[in-house]
């Protein structure tokens, strides 16, 4: 049966007919895009009005986060800033290091066993004069139960003496970065990178395949995707063992859950022969809305929290440089391996000098193994500079970048952590587009909230949470900040033959929107209201009736 649904406008995303007032769909698929008559000529219809006076577009692709951020929710948030849960509801953040704490006690005081973990996330110490929480702090609120906080950047977490105790992290002589000590020599419980927090994060609650793939956290992510006009999703950093992605393939296979997912195997935790083997063989499980087979490598941490490598000066408030989470040899043989056998690749590199370093391997790899449309895609690459995107550019590189950023760490970058005239540059989307770079803008969902509308308007605005415009001459307009959470997106994942524009022989996945975008204008994209989401033709409200 065909539908044809009409809208007050459609924003294609198309250049050649960016707007409509029709869209036929069948079999979950694109019919036609225009008016009444010109979509009505493929047979008998059923005409669907709900839409008369919304606006559609794509479907928002959000091409870098994790689904972890459905599953966190389950645990105590310790944000800085209010967030909106998975219910609509909005939970009020932490302003101090002592309100965090307190907020970490009461929900110590139901759990039932002694040894029951207790688990929070969102800790942002940055925001609190880097004041650092220590297994002391923790060990008052509970010295029986292991006890771990991950912070908002995802590369550090703090946990009490008994979760130390379990990963046999309580002892004298352990000399590595991510272990800070203390005056006694033993670690302070503050953990940094995932190698370290691996140790650990099983026994407080906050393994990565426990967050990313329990069942209910996928559905509680499933309703963030629908608030946020999302339908196209990555869970970018997965280990992806089979029963994990047993879940995955049962959740997703319902008809009622409302996004393709696309997640990418994380490096770490596996040689990188085993894990080229592995990557190969979960590319034959995929489906429609599952899609396997593609490496996420991670190079450095996270500027906020120090661990990004960065090039001279160096970080301006005189931290030392931050870590490397990969080998030059490790590096290089994925890349290399990943060109030869087709398998696509996204590489996170915060600081500078991790960029250059990806730059000068892929420079090295292409020479041997030549691919025209690789689309290995840079993930944040925050402080590229204008000379490294003209390197992108030739090695046929795409650009990822963490718009967001500006408004939740663009103070602290000026004043902290990289200083002015590199936070102004964070982010370059205009100079990436400007070198002819592909180029997307994503949340990293659970580090800043899903919302892609959100994370154009960063991307338009670049404005802090003081309300300082951090890098006038990188803003972006509208129209290229809507392409790039759409079809730009789309392009970084290889899917924008299926998905990012609404035209014939697409997938039918539409944002439904209260407004159109170019009637609020930029400045207020950020408040714009999302009805729903349509995924393959199924419609799904964000508020069901």
């Amino acid at each position: 049966m065909i539908t044809i649904y009409n809208a007050a406008k459609i924003l294609t995303m198309n250049p050649q007919r960016p707007e409509a007032t029709h869209v036929a769909v069948r079999d979950g698929r694109i019919l036609g895009v225009g008016n009444l008559a010109e979509v009505s000529g493929w047979g008998d219809f059923k005409l669907d009005e709900r839409f008369a006076e919304k606006v559609l577009m794509p479907g928002l692709v959000e091409a870098h986060c994790h689904l972890m951020e459905g599953t966190l929710w389950s645990h105590t948030y310790l944000g800085y800033f209010d967030r909106m849960d998975p219910s609509g509801a909005v939970q009020a953040g932490c302003k101090t290091i002592q309100a965090g704490l307190d907020k970490l006690a009461l929900a110590e005081l139901p759990l039932a066993s002694a040894n029951e973990p207790l688990t929070a996330w969102g800790l942002d110490p940055i925001y609190f004069g880097n004041e650092r929480i220590s297994r002391h702090q923790l060990d008052a609120i509970s010295s029986t139960r292991p006890i771990g906080i991950l912070h908002a950047s995802g590369h550090s977490m703090n946990v009490n003496t008994k979760a130390l105790e379990l990963a046999g992290l309580l002892r004298e002589g352990l000399e590595h970065g991510g272990i800070p000590l203390g005056d006694d020599g033993l670690p302070t419980g503050e953990l940094r990178s995932p190698e370290i927090m691996g140790l650990a994060s099983s026994h407080v609650g906050l393994a990565r395949e426990i967050l990313a793939c329990d069942e209910p956290g996928m559905w509680r992510f499933a309703q963030l995707c629908i608030r946020a006009g999302v339908t196209t999703a990555t869970d970018l950093a997965a280990l992806l063992p089979d029963e994990t992605v047993d879940i995955m393939q049962r959740v997703t296979d319902d008809p009622a859950f409302p996004a393709r997912i696309v997640p990418y195997r994380f490096h770490l935790g596996v040689n990188p022969e085993r894990l080229i083997e592995h990557v190969q063989s979960l590319a034959k499980r995929t489906t429609d809305k599952l899609r396997l087979g593609g490496i996420k490598v991670t190079v450095d941490g996270s500027i906020q929290g120090f661990t990004a490598r960065i090039r001279a000066p160096g970080y301006f408030n005189g931290a030392p440089n931050g870590l490397w989470y990969i080998s030059i040899e490790h590096l290089e043989y994925i890349l290399e391996t990943a060109l030869a056998k087709n398998i696509h690749v996204h590489l996170h590199t915060n600081g500078d000098q991790a960029t250059e370093l990806v730059l000068d391997t892929m420079e090295k790899v292409l020479r041997r193994v030549p691919s025209s449309d690789h689309r290995f895609t840079l993930q944040h690459c925050q402080l590229a500079d204008t000379a490294q995107f003209r390197r992108m550019k030739k090695l046929g590189l795409c650009v990822n970048h963490f718009a967001n950023h500006h408004y939740y760490w663009g103070d602290t970058h000026y004043a902290q952590t990289v200083g002015p005239e590199r936070a102004e540059r964070m982010n370059a989307c205009a100079t990436a587009l400007r070198e002819g770079v592909p180029m997307a803008i994503h949340s990293d969902a659970p580090i800043t909230p899903l919302g892609p509308l959100f994370t154009a308007w960063c991307a338009t605005q670049r404005l802090t949470s003081s309300g300082r415009v951090l890098g006038e001459t990188e803003k972006i307009t509208l129209g290229q900040a809507l392409h790039a959470v759409t079809v730009g997106a789309a392009y970084t994942l290889k899917l924008d033959v299926e998905i990012g524009s609404i035209e014939v022989g697409k997938r039918a996945d539409f944002a439904v929107l209260d407004d159109d975008p170019f009637a609020v204008g930029a400045e207020r994209l950020n408040d714009l209201s999302i009805w729903g989401t349509v995924l393959g033709g199924r419609v799904f409200p964000a508020n069901p009736q």
